[in-house]
């Protein structure tokens, strides 16, 4: 299985994402076609359909739509998929239990939760699988690995993970919204305090990502004891309010997930 025939169904933000990463990391445009009646335009070399083909196999079919389109997608699908296809999910919420029932011929089901940065070749991925032996496992982590960091999860996590990895540039983004937000409350123009607050997160990121220190210990090198960091850490820190907020909010999202799986079987 070397993935090479993949079936966008639907190309939305997302699979668009997903798309433009594996086009950015060298691979071969005739690997993928899009099913999207949707979208205008497809990238240079990549096949863009109408309606699904009737007389053709996949390597693997790439779910993009909406899960509650599952219902009415699936059947049709279906017969895409055979023996040695794989089912690739996006659809929040949508177990395996439930893709195996749509796709029962398939090799194997996937549940994938990257987020945008997927584009950039930079997503966590989380992956939870069905039915793939190792050698389709290694095969589809080093397709994965061309968008960023695959990890595979089990699928007991995954509604976490999906908080997570999946939701988290937006809470990132909130905060970095607030940083901008509250420098303006306190004097800068709006336009400096925003693109000060998005080039000093772009920064610090890339240092984490590369040091050998974890965050917490990155935070502590910048303050100095009595000096201007830690006043504004000491806030953080009061009571654990940063660690009980984005607990709240990860369990939010997780319980959100795990609604709308529960949504989904029944």
């Amino acid at each position: 299985m070397t993935f090479q025939n993949i079936l966008f169904v639907g190309c939305g933000n997302m699979a668009g994402a997903m798309l433009d990463g594996w086009l950015a990391a060298g691979c071969d445009p005739s690997r993928f076609t899009i099913v999207d009646p949707a979208r205008e335009t497809a990238p240079d070399g990549v096949e863009m359909l109408r309606e699904l083909p009737n007389d053709r196999e996949f390597d693997a079919v790439l779910l993009g739509v909406k899960p509650q389109m599952l219902a009415d997608v699936g059947p049709n699908v279906e017969p895409l998929t055979g023996e040695h296809t794989v089912v690739l999910s996006l659809l929040a919420g949508v177990e395996l239990a439930t893709l195996k029932k749509y796709f029962p011929r398939a090799a194997g089901q996937v549940r994938v939760m990257p987020n945008l940065s997927v584009a950039l070749g930079k997503s966590p991925i989380a992956l939870a699988q069905g039915g793939l032996d190792k050698a389709a496992q290694d095969e589809l982590m080093a397709l994965m690995q061309m968008l960023g960091t695959p990890e595979w999860v089990g699928e007991d996590r995954f509604d976490l993970v999906t908080a997570l990895a999946g939701s988290g540039p937006a809470f990132v983004y909130r905060f970095i919204d607030g940083l901008g937000a509250a420098a303006v409350q306190l004097g800068l123009p709006e336009e400096q305090a925003r693109a000060l607050a998005v080039a000093m997160t772009e920064g610090a990121a890339a240092l984490a990502s590369n040091s050998e220190h974890p965050p917490g210990k990155l935070a502590d090198m910048v303050a100095s004891p009595g000096g201007v960091t830690r006043a504004g850490l000491d806030v953080l820190d009061d009571g654990e309010a940063m660690v009980q907020l984005m607990t709240e909010c990860l369990r939010a999202a997780r319980d959100r997930s795990a609604e709308m799986s529960r949504e989904a079987r029944d």
